[in-house]
């Protein structure tokens, strides 16, 4: 998943403020991710679980990230395609749609591991975090097409301007 970050950052970094910012939250979550999840570069030689604090903070991002999508980084991506006529607009409407389930699993997540304090729940994390990790994937490939649609349109009058 970093791996596609890092091909997203180059392909669309430095063209929009708010698009830098999702990347760079997106980073954030995915390094949070590693973390608690214990890979590598993070892994951890005792096994233990995370902190009950660290969990709770991958659940903070987790949610910042899900609903700046939702309430600022769609928006806005819908408001620049409806310039570029019902193509750009349709093509939207075919991603975002796919992108709600992702969403919940997201919540659920959060839901079950952002306020609790049971070791017994923390047993779960490792299956919780693997089922998250392949919806997040998911998710990620789904913006990222919003983001290519937005940037051919661009370009594409771009180019005709």
């Amino acid at each position: 998943m970093l791996r596609e970050l890092e091909k997203a950052e180059q392909k669309w970094g430095g063209s929009n403020k708010l698009i830098d910012q999702w990347l760079e939250n997106r980073r954030k979550l995915l390094v949070h991710y590693c973390q608690i999840a214990g890979l590598p570069p993070y892994t951890n030689a005792e096994k233990s679980l995370p902190s009950f604090e660290h969990v709770k903070s991958f659940c903070d991002l987790l949610v910042d990230y899900v609903s700046e999508g939702h309430f600022e980084v769609y928006d806005q991506v819908i408001n620049a395609c409806e310039k570029f006529g019902a193509p750009c607009k349709a093509a939207i409407q075919q991603v975002l749609p796919k992108i709600t389930p992702t969403t919940n699993v997201a919540l659920d997540f959060n839901d079950k591991y952002a306020e609790t304090q049971d070791d017994q729940v923390l047993y779960q994390l490792d299956k919780d975090l693997s089922e998250l990790a392949h919806s997040m994937e998911t998710r990620f490939e789904l913006e990222d097409k919003l983001l290519e649609v937005l940037h051919s349109k661009y370009s594409e009058h771009a180019q005709q301007a």
